[in-house]
């Protein structure tokens, strides 16, 4: 088999008929008691109702329909549909959902998409955020069990009223830039299966998708194709410059824009990251494609049979992809019961997105790589992004959308890219008790002015402020921050070295406290006065767990900060070198050691929780999803991950 996007298309001409109407979700995405939001992807324009049911009765309370604006087609056999309910809508019971579409109840379309007993979908508008699933860093092709079906297992041994307030996934909801090969496949099969627009590319050796799909570096072969820039700022030329000599002799050596050292099946096409995103979070469509590529021994990109090494990589993804695909009914069910959130992290987009001012100029001057992150953010905005808080985007934005959408020409894909280049309203806060404010670390960082490839503060001065304010006269509040607020103070350390050294990219150089700045802003609110008690920092992004409990030094009426980090839910950190860092932590980095004194956090006192398991690791390296239940005040009562094996870890409080 040698799929490629113009043999789908024609393949399947004629056929559209076979697509079942339900392509991805129903994801229950903003939820409070004014508003339901629920996010779907059909194969052809929804006429649907929605109804509100109270449990086990047969009368609905509330209807709705479906309108046209709330529907965005994609490509021939694609809509988007996120469909917003305003009602007055009733707390702290058991509400059950339909939606009754033109094929039928869309349980009886999926039927997998009911617990044990349920006649309806099921879920309850939970105005505290008392109980939180949360965890980051999904990989599809990562040979570990996801983590989303453990959830699933457990949702499903629970009474409606006792499930968890909502699910937030924060950060690396897909790894654009680490795509199995077998993945690229089957999203290119879709690409062709749905109609997915192509588009054309500048500043590329490709020039559109069509020829990028038909291309012999196709699989396993994109870090040749994606961009590259002159490296002006190399150790060596800099040494030249500062002497005053010419540097015009040095030959120029092409450095990646892309940093990632996996980059072989980059994402590229927005197509592409749509195409990903609906494969990751449904089944649907993998019934639908062909996987046989093995069976039938072809291994080719393009006109060109792949090496026994790309080969070889190929069968062992193929393995861990089936096993993810057949955990997707679940992760499918447990999204349409819990109100969900998400926020990007860098591989929802490419691994290093902005580390470095370096490595924004170079992907921003850069006519292809602009077009990919754009393409990115776009996917995201789409899939994650507009389901957050769909308020943070106007008429003004959904007509550029639109636009695009409805003629997908280069001009219009880049006057829309460029005003998501542009957006600052990533962010947003979930109205919750205690409030949750969900962070944007990505887009609006506190540039280095010192040098070009020193890390950028997470976010910028304004950002900062904008936060304060959310936290001001809050007794309590959740931060949801992609990268951990108070890491692995060691690990940083190494970041810090290879940052001294001019390689802040080999070793992921980014942490809250590496740019002064905004390190200083940040420790500057947490002792504000009329910030809150309890401070409760959610995170992700590093591939391991852990807890810490956080004091100000030489106050009485400190806050109380838990950083509180679960990743990955599909992902590990290499295990030999995390017990290392752990063990030179334990030793260098007590809560008593002078050494704290020469760091930005000196202010503080971090005491680390031990997990109740044995070896003495306080880093827990395995595939999980967090769990965390707050008390009366805020506090958390009951921190712990549930492992994607069904086993739950504990951090038990510092005694």
């Amino acid at each position: 088999m040698s799929h490629r996007s113009s043999n789908v298309i024609s393949s399947y001409s004629g056929s559209v008929a076979a697509l079942p109407l339900l392509l991805a979700g129903p994801i229950l995405r903003k939820v409070t008691p004014t508003d339901i939001t629920v996010w779907l992807v059909t194969s052809k324009p929804l006429a649907a109702t929605f109804s509100l049911f109270h449990e086990g009765e047969e009368r609905a309370f509330y209807h709705a329909t479906i309108d046209e604006q709330a529907q965005i087609q994609i490509g021939k056999s694609a809509w988007v549909v996120l469909a917003q309910f305003k009602g007055d809508f009733p707390i702290d019971t058991v509400l059950e959902y339909q939606l009754d579409t033109q094929d039928g109840d869309i349980t009886h379309l999926v039927p997998s998409l009911l617990y044990n007993e349920e006649q309806r979908l099921s879920f309850t508008i939970n105005p505290r955020a008392d109980y939180v699933l949360h965890g980051s860093c999904r990989n599809p092709h990562y040979p570990s069990k996801d983590s989303l079906v453990a959830a699933d297992n457990k949702v499903a041994g629970q009474k409606p009223l006792e499930r968890p307030s909502l699910l937030m996934m924060s950060g690396d909801q897909i790894y654009a830039d680490h795509v199995a090969g077998p993945m690229l496949d089957v999203i290119q099969q879709v690409i062709g299966l749905l109609g997915l627009p192509d588009e054309t590319f500048v500043q590329s050796p490709v020039a559109d998708s069509a020829s990028l799909y038909q291309h012999d570096c196709n699989f396993y072969g994109r870090d040749k194709i994606l961009p590259h820039y002159r490296d002006e700022a190399s150790l060596f030329r800099t040494f030249l410059r500062k002497k005053g000599l010419s540097t015009s002799w040095v030959p120029h050596r092409g450095s990646p824009v892309f940093s990632s050292s996996e980059s072989e099946n980059h994402l590229i096409s927005f197509s592409e990251f749509f195409a990903m995103y609906i494969l990751v979070w449904s089944p649907q469509l993998w019934a639908l494609v062909d996987c046989s590529r093995l069976q039938k021994n072809d291994f080719r990109s393009g006109e060109q049979i792949l090496s026994p090494k790309w080969q070889q990589l190929w069968q062992d993804e193929k393995q861990n992809i089936d096993d993810f695909v057949a955990g997707l009914p679940q992760v499918q069910r447990l999204m349409a019961h819990l109100p969900t959130y998400m926020i990007f992290d860098d591989h929802d987009v490419t691994d290093d997105w902005n580390l470095t001012v370096g490595w924004e100029k170079a992907a921003n001057d850069n006519a292809f790589s602009r077009r990919i992150i754009g393409n990115g953010l776009l996917s995201y905005w789409l899939c994650q992004g507009w389901g957050n808080a769909p308020q943070n985007f106007d008429e003004s934005f959904l007509m550029l959308a639109r636009q695009y959408f409805a003629t997908p020409t280069a001009n219009h894909q880049d006057v829309f890219i460029d005003h998501l280049y542009r957006f600052e309203r990533w962010h947003y806060t979930i109205e919750t008790t205690p409030k949750m404010v969900v962070l944007d670390t990505r887009t609006r960082r506190w540039r280095s002015e010192s040098k070009m490839n020193k890390p950028s503060g997470l976010m910028d001065w304004e950002a900062l402020i904008e936060m304060q304010h959310e936290l001001l006269h809050q007794p309590a509040v959740i931060i949801v921050s992609a990268a951990p607020i108070f890491g692995v103070k060691f690990i940083e350390t190494l970041q810090r070295a290879m940052t001294w050294i001019g390689q802040p990219l080999v070793i992921d150089a980014e942490n809250w406290m590496t740019h002064p700045g905004s390190a200083n802003t940040l420790l500057s609110i947490f002792t504000h006065t009329k910030t809150p008690t309890n401070f409760v920092i959610l995170s992700g992004d590093v591939h391991y767990s852990f807890a810490y409990d956080i004091k100000m030094r030489f106050r009485r009426s400190s806050p109380n900060i838990y950083q509180i980090t679960c990743s990955g839910i599909k992902n590990e950190f290499p295990n030999q070198l995390l017990r290392f860092c752990d063990a030179m932590d334990r030793a260098l980095y007590s809560p008593h050691s002078p050494l704290n004194w020469f760091t930005k956090r000196k202010r503080l006192k971090i005491s680390k929780r031990d997990p109740d398991v044995a070896g003495g690791h306080r880093l827990i390296n395995r595939s999980a999803i967090g769990e965390l239940r707050l008390d009366a005040e805020g506090k958390p009562c009951d921190i712990s991950i549930l492992t994607s094996e069904g086993e739950r870890i504990t951090f038990p409080p510092i005694k």
